[in-house]
């Protein structure tokens, strides 16, 4: 479905009864997303849904349902979040905030390479790089939570360092906030 062709208003009175939950992987050593008892992992990482997120997270009543969850979430320490407003609407008072960045086409080529390795042999670099460009414009000029960064996050340009490069300094961070409080 595509956010202009769903009804709209269907949706918000479904709300109260969708349930979305983590669950940890042991084999895959991943965290996987539940909408209800279905395993929505592959879904929610593939390009028609990443089209349709930026459009579907403006109705102002999904945007509240998710912010419920995610914070139900957060009520046990030790979780780490990731999302465009998490450190400014979810947990604008969150211990440690890393806010990523990195360059366009190498978002797009990381992207892409994730969605080849899960099997997509449909999806072009080109409309991954569109997707990931249309979504950011989307998503800061949004007039209710707008991806922007919090004054007290900081800012990690990872264009030029590998994931276990970004796991040691975010860890090296959260080590260092531990320590002084």
């Amino acid at each position: 479905l595509t956010a202009d062709k769903f009804d709209v208003e269907r949706l918000i009175k479904s709300l109260p009864n969708i349930n979305v939950s983590f669950s940890y992987n042991s084999v895959t050593n991943q965290s996987e997303t539940y909408l209800g008892n279905e395993n929505i992992e592959q879904e929610i990482r593939g390009i028609e849904v990443s089209n349709q997120v930026s459009k579907i997270a403006k109705i102002k009543e999904v945007r509240a349902k998710l912010v419920d969850i995610q914070r139900e979430l957060g009520k046990q320490k030790g979780l780490v979040m990731d999302g465009r407003d998490i450190g400014t609407v979810v947990f604008p008072n969150a211990e440690l905030k890393i806010f990523m960045t990195a360059a366009y086409k190498i978002r797009a080529k990381r992207r892409f390479d994730e969605l080849v390795s899960k099997g997509d042999t449909t999806t072009t670099f080109e409309e991954v790089l569109q997707n990931i460009n249309s979504r950011d414009n989307d998503d800061t000029s949004r007039t209710e939570h707008p991806l922007i960064k919090a004054n007290d996050a900081i800012e990690i340009d990872n264009s030029a360092i590998s994931q276990m490069e970004q796991l040691k300094i975010a860890l090296d961070l959260a080590k260092s906030k531990l320590a002084n409080q």
